[in-house]
């Protein structure tokens, strides 16, 4: 199969999975450091998945985000809200115009190494909370891309209209290791389990019937 995309990969359970589900066509790994408060934990992981699979992994600096940008993503573990994965609780977290900013800059380098695709894992639980991830912004970002671009580059998001607990079930399935995956969005050394996205996370392990890998505090 032809490697012709780009993936954008955090180093979460969504775009990890993404990356082992498309690996055959994957030419590039792209991670962002934007100073959010899990970014290292995250950017670590992500390195780790792309050497075990053997993709070509870059990180570009977005430094400008946490000096200009409002967010409690970017303000520090304290910051973070507690509770559930929903819509009020986690709207502090959103980063505007997050993943418009990174698809934008992934379609430029695809286009520069001569690739068609830009590949991104948002699913159906990121909907109701960041507007960024919602399937009228990615058809929308994709025509934008595809009249952008000399080779019509497009969007890739083949989890947009599936579960988190879908995506765990597909991760095992093809020997993701989980363990090397984080989420929380405080960004210490362990998940907190206190936060919207561990708690997420963990009812996506519940949900999916597996065992969850993951190290919580406490």
């Amino acid at each position: 199969m032809e490697k012709d995309s780009v993936i954008i990969l955090s180093g979460g359970m969504d775009s990890t999975t993404l990356l082992h589900f498309e690996k055959e066509r994957i030419a590039l790994a792209l991670s962002f450091d934007y100073g959010s408060n899990h970014n290292a934990r995250e950017l670590e992981c992500a390195s780790i998945q792309c050497e075990k699979l053997g993709v070509p992994h870059i990180i570009i600096p977005l430094d400008f985000m946490r000096k200009y940008f409002n967010s409690s993503l970017l303000n520090g573990s304290d910051a973070i809200p507690k509770g559930e994965y929903d819509g009020e609780n986690m709207k502090s977290t959103v980063v505007p115009f997050r993943n418009g900013i990174m698809l934008s800059i992934a379609c430029g380098l695809a286009e520069s190494r001569g690739l068609r695709h830009v590949m991104m894992a948002n699913h159906g639980g990121d909907h109701a909370i960041y507007p960024d991830c919602r399937p009228d912004f990615t058809q929308a970002m994709s025509n934008a891309m595809r009249c952008g671009t000399y080779e019509g580059i497009t969007l890739i998001d083949p989890f947009t209209n599936m579960s988190k607990s879908d995506i765990a079930r597909l991760g095992r399935k093809l020997g993701v290791d989980f363990s090397l995956t984080y989420s929380c969005y405080c960004g210490e050394e362990e998940h907190c389990g206190e936060c919207g996205t561990c708690r997420e996370r963990k009812q996506a392990f519940l949900e999916a019937g597996l065992e969850d890998p993951t190290r919580y505090k406490g």
